[in-house]
């Protein structure tokens, strides 16, 4: 969905930087790629570019968990079972400063149950001008998606299932006119 969405901002005349971990699709023409490997590296990457952007778009988490211990060694084969202790990673959208942001937040929220309950919780708790949901059992692995986006001030608008183009381009407009009315309330 990220890339879609790249795509269509750049089809809207605006420039793109992507911040991408690894993928098997191609950039679209004319955004400037960041490629990043690490949750670490995505968390620095957000910091170094955000700065300046007028909209900032978190279209899927890195990862939420990370290994505990990283061995230095291959971890050989064995006929047991083998456990792994998680860590939580960083949170790139809740470590967003709150305080005079010049830039619009769209994060997404992708679920499997409670889809609207969810991305209230986190629309509310990361602080997102805009979330929109998704489930995840559709948008993985597909060329197809259906969201619902809500917004800060109650309202909410459903794009129902659809190439992720033709939902990328309708969300740009709608974060285009997130971004424009933010910018009126700052004026007057």
């Amino acid at each position: 969905m990220g890339y879609a969405i790249a795509e269509a901002v750049i089809g809207a005349g605006h420039d793109v930087v992507l911040i991408s971990g690894p993928v098997n699709l191609e950039p679209p023409p004319g955004v400037k790629l960041v490629s990043v490997s690490t949750s670490e590296e995505m968390f620095d990457a957000v910091a170094a570019n955000i700065r300046n952007c007028d909209v900032l778009v978190m279209s899927a988490a890195v990862a939420d968990f990370k290994p505990a211990n990283i061995s230095k060694q291959k971890i050989k084969k064995r006929d047991a079972s083998l456990s792994l202790d998680l860590t939580p990673t960083r949170d790139i959208l809740a470590s967003l400063s709150k305080e005079n942001r010049h830039f619009v937040v769209a994060g997404f929220a992708a679920e499997t149950e409670n889809i609207e309950a969810n991305a209230l919780k986190k629309l509310r708790e990361k602080y997102c001008d805009v979330i929109v949901a998704n489930d995840a059992r559709i948008a993985m692995d597909s060329d197809e998606n259906e969201v619902t986006i809500f917004f800060r001030d109650g309202e909410k608008k459903t794009i129902l299932r659809a190439p992720k183009k033709i939902i990328a381009r309708q969300l740009v407009k709608i974060f285009e006119n997130v971004r424009e009315k933010g910018l009126t309330k700052k004026i007057t």
